[in-house]
């Protein structure tokens, strides 16, 4: 620790010994520095917030806001594009010097690095401009840097707004074109396909249609075969009523028997209608039968059965139906056999079928895809044409700067009068050690490694002191100046800066 407090003893009396070279130094320093900063111009910064309402009623409902963020995101990336800057440029006061090609192609540059567009949300962007000319005053910077602001903020609207309806027409002539030449192609396959189904219309849709007309008829060979095992089994059953059922029926004295036959053919009746044995109907006609034929059991003679009538014309009836059905399924299996026979003897017509159907597909696909797109832009077209489905509202105004954004002048220059100060004292110390003098007795000892017996104080004559005693007052008259041009520099720059407020 001590050694640090001799190095810092030393440094100030190597200083103050070289008081003269710390000052000279200082002025030489600070005056460079000076006069560099004061070659700096000054850039005025200018910045506008614009938020964009994207929300609309009509364009959502009719569903042809597309892509209105994405279209807003592309303005907003090129707008500080070189096309954009040179209309910036050409449209305020950055524009009036340049006169070649090679010149705006510099400006345009050049501003290209002091504007910025920012996106701070999804719909609020803030536009940023720096200016700052040496050839222009600060009031002139302020202003022009507003004006970019202004224009960038005017060139941003158009392009939303006025730029779209312009796209819109654009859009619209190109889809009518392509409407006529597919048109033209769809009207070719509709007669290409009119020949073809003509000439084969058992091909009519292709190898697809005959693989659905083969599969419909399978299903329907199923539903008839159901059908015929139904009818089968109902005639089965209506055969074995048949055998069980006597043809006459015996006619008793005293007229039991025709009461006895009329039973029967009730009977007969409800069996027929596919009543079962267990219902109460049957079951309360067959104990009336019971009881009639007991009591004409001894009767001669007979008459016809007409339960037996009755169920022999069922019968009659379920053969032709099962011979219809068969005569159906026979039918049905005739068909899938000739598609089948298409199918496999005629390949090469049925591949070109499936081609011409398929091609003629996709055409009419894209025909409708072009026209319901043609019609949603003209529909966009004439929305955007009485009313723009973006809003812009201007949050906060270009503003008038009222400080330099850059440089921090009177930082600077109170920088540069530090490095000044300190550049003299680092010279004054270089110099002390270049001539290898001693500052305290300690550092004498130290570098010569012997004891220092004592020091020996200096002693000045009446004239040498008086001597000294003006250089102190003209070193302190110099140091004063240096000071006094600091504060002038700052007092200079704030009233500078008042001036453009």
């Amino acid at each position: 620790m001590n050694e640090v407090f001799e190095e810092l003893r030393a440094l100030a009396w190597s200083a103050w010994h070289r008081r003269w070279l710390v000052l000279a130094v200082a002025w030489g320093v600070c005056v460079v520095g000076w006069l560099a900063i004061a070659m700096i111009p000054n850039k005025y910064e200018s910045s506008a917030r614009i938020y964009v309402q994207l929300d609309d009623v009509l364009t959502d409902q009719l569903k042809i806001a597309n892509g209105g963020k994405d279209e807003i995101e592309r303005v907003r990336k090129t707008l500080a594009g070189a096309v954009n800057l040179e209309k910036v440029i050409r449209g305020t006061d950055l524009g009036k010097e340049i006169t070649s090609q090679r010149q705006m192609d510099r400006a345009v540059q050049s501003l290209s690095e002091d504007v910025k567009v920012v996106s701070q949300e999804d719909n609020l962007f803030t536009i940023t401009a720096t200016v700052g000319k040496g050839s222009l005053s600060d009031a002139e910077n302020a202003k022009l840097s507003r004006d970019v602001v202004q224009k960038l903020l005017d060139i941003f609207r158009e392009e939303n707004i006025a730029g779209n309806r312009g796209e819109v027409a654009d859009t619209i002539v190109f889809l009518d074109q392509q409407l006529d030449d597919r048109k033209a192609e769809l009207d070719a396959a509709e007669q290409k396909m009119s020949r073809f189904e003509a000439e084969h219309p058992e091909l009519i849709g292709g190898s697809s249609a005959i693989s659905g007309r083969i599969a419909a008829t399978q299903t329907e060979l199923r539903g008839v075969d159901a059908d015929l095992a139904a009818a089968q089994s109902s005639l089965a059953a209506i055969s074995g009523q048949l055998a069980s059922t006597p043809r006459t029926l015996a006619i008793g004295g005293d007229g039991g028997g025709s009461a006895l036959a009329q039973a029967q053919g009730q009977l007969a009746a409800m069996q027929a209608r596919g009543l079962t044995d267990s219902h109460p109907d049957v079951i309360a006609i067959k104990k009336q039968i019971s009881l009639l034929a007991r009591a004409g059991g001894g009767a001669a003679g007979g008459m016809p059965n007409p339960a037996y009538s009755s169920l022999l014309a069922t019968k009659a009836e379920r053969e032709a139906a099962v011979q219809a059905l068969l005569s159906r399924k026979a039918a049905l299996q005739s068909e899938m056999s000739r598609a089948m026979a298409d199918q496999s003897t005629e390949p090469a017509v049925s591949a070109e079928a499936t081609r011409i159907s398929r091609d003629y597909d996709v055409l009419k696909k894209k025909y409708d895809d072009l026209l319901q797109n043609r019609e949603e832009m003209r529909l966009r077209g004439q929305v955007e044409s009485e009313r723009s489905s973006f809003k812009f509202d201007v949050v906060d105004p270009p503003t008038m700067p009222r400080k330099p954004a850059s440089p921090n002048r009177p930082l600077l220059l109170f920088a540069v009068l530090i490095i000044g100060i300190g550049a003299g004292i680092g010279a004054a110390f270089a110099l002390g050690q270049l001539r290898s003098t001693f500052a305290t007795a300690h550092g004498l000892e130290r570098a010569l490694d012997l004891p220092v017996v004592g020091t020996i104080s200096e002693s000045l004559s009446d004239s040498a002191r008086k001597l000294r005693a003006k250089r102190m007052k003209l070193f302190y008259a110099g140091s004063a100046s240096l000071a006094g041009l600091f504060v002038v520099l700052l007092a200079t720059e704030f009233l500078q800066r008042g001036m453009v407020a």
